[in-house]
């Protein structure tokens, strides 16, 4: 389902973006929702930022090697629900 969007832009940059466009045989609306597809999708694959509270309790559990967090999990829900 589409929907009106309305933007405020420098001028020369929607001068510039409207010949683009043009030179391009696409709409100026297809030309941003492309945009903003774009920057959507790469966002999505970006690494997330850690959180101070996250990096600060980062290392201070000790597992060893061989440590399977699924495993754990489900032997623990077993022995819980035994």
């Amino acid at each position: 389902m589409n929907a009106k969007l309305t933007l405020k832009l420098d001028k020369d940059t929607i001068e510039r973006t409207k010949r683009y466009a043009k030179r391009n045989h696409v709409s100026l609306s297809a030309l941003v929702e492309m945009f903003f597809r774009v920057l959507l999708e790469r966002q999505k694959d970006a690494p997330r930022e850690i959180s101070a509270l996250v990096r600060e309790l980062t290392g201070i559990i000790d597992l060893d090697d061989d440590f399977v967090a699924k495993e754990e999990y489900t032997s623990y829900l077993e022995k819980k629900y035994r």
